[in-house]
């Protein structure tokens, strides 16, 4: 860690604090709609599905637009203060409606940051540390994630159990956040190829391993349903309501462990190793759940596939830096998470309609299926390249 860039160690700490502030209010966010503003099971749904939705279209614009301007910060600051503003502004409201404009504008603070934090960490680390450093990022969102609902249960236990409250305080963490990316966080400035064009948003423009991989990622994704369904069959094998949170953390637990070493992992031995195995892990975690026969088996496969997250999360982003040049990478992020968040919908439709039609077998093994074509596809399509033709 200590090695890592100090650019690299702030948008790390970064990540955390705004997590923090974020699972403080999210779990607390459908309770506080039904109960205290009075809104329908439908309408919610209609808020998260439409924030999703609206988030995956503008992380491709705005990767395009930093590599365009030459410039991410000011985006990654503009996405963070956003999303912050939204938090208290919630615990204001007073109709299911101001939610759904305040929770739209967070995933819009989003989609605006992502892609161009990503290409900043892309470009704040060397060569040989990039795993290394998406993986450090990745774990300390995790860690984020883990510690936001313990400190909303811990205010609500010993201060209030106003929901408001909780929403206003949860822009304490957001502070902290803002305030280490404005003073912590520098602009990588690259001097432009004066004969390079300016990027464009087209499919033509991409190098065809780059095609490759998101037509894969793509692939994937439609097998990597809701983990809401694994609560679910958590639930089939009697998965008491106390037992279930203690589950999922241990899932986040698993997935911040494994995050660093797992993508660092592909700083040794490449990423396409490491992205063979994590899908073959997948699948094994998928065929597991479709045919386990034990409640016990649900720690183990929960913290497996925390591993394959380890594994997988920082990998992939490593693995979009490597593929694509620095002067285009703001928009390959873009491309790569658009890819991700259109197939993300219809594959928790599929997993659905499957699990309805045929049982939860099936719907575990189409997925399974799936991740198993995807590391076929990148044994046949992606070989492995030199590090002198990897694109710094």
């Amino acid at each position: 860690m200590f090695r890592l860039s100090k650019n690299v160690r702030n948008l790390g700490w970064v990540s955390l604090f705004n997590d923090i502030s974020s699972e403080m209010i999210y779990p607390l966010l459908p309770l506080f709609l039904n109960t205290v503003l009075g809104a329908g099971v439908v309408f919610i749904g209609l808020i998260e599905g439409m924030a999703e939705s609206v988030s995956s279209f503008i992380k491709l614009f705005s990767g395009w637009l930093s590599d365009r301007v030459r410039k991410r910060k000011g985006l990654i600051f503009l996405g963070y203060l956003l999303a912050s503003l939204t938090r208290p502004l919630i615990g204001l409201a007073t109709s299911p409606s101001q939610v759904l404009f305040l929770r739209f504008f967070d995933r819009v603070g989003k989609g605006i940051r992502t892609s161009p934090r990503d290409a900043l960490l892309s470009q704040s680390c060397e060569l040989n540390e990039r795993g290394k450093a998406f993986g450090f990022q990745r774990a300390m969102d995790h860690t984020g994630a883990m510690t936001g609902p313990l400190i909303g249960s811990l205010l609500m236990a010993v201060l209030t159990k106003d929901l408001r409250i909780l929403f206003l305080l949860a822009f304490i963490p957001a502070l902290i956040c803002l305030f280490i990316l404005w003073r912590g966080v520098k602009e990588v400035v690259k001097e432009p190829d004066l004969q390079s064009t300016p990027p464009r948003l087209h499919w033509k423009s991409w190098d065809r391993r780059f095609k490759y991989f998101l037509l894969i990622i793509t692939l994937f994704t439609l097998g990597n349903s809701s983990d809401a369904f694994l609560l679910l069959r958590a639930q089939d094998f009697g998965l008491d309501v106390v037992s279930i949170p203690v589950l999922w953390f241990v899932f986040h637990l698993s997935k911040t462990i494994f995050s660093l070493p797992g993508a660092s992992l592909s700083d040794r031995i490449g990423r396409r190793k490491v992205m063979i195995l994590a899908w073959l892990l997948y699948s094994g975690v998928y065929w597991g759940f479709a045919y386990m026969t034990k409640s016990s088996h649900l720690w183990v496969l929960f913290t497996i596939y925390g591993l394959f997250y380890g594994l997988s999360e920082g990998t992939e982003k490593a693995w979009v830096a490597d593929l694509v040049e620095e002067e285009k990478r703001g928009m390959a992020y873009g491309a790569y998470h658009f890819c991700i968040g259109v197939a993300a919908f219809p594959a928790s439709l599929l997993m659905g309609l499957i699990w309805k039609a045929l049982g939860v077998k099936w719907a575990f093994s189409f997925g399974a299926l799936l991740a198993l074509i995807a590391a076929f596809l990148t044994t046949v399509l992606l070989k492995e390249e030199s590090k002198r033709k990897i694109l710094y």
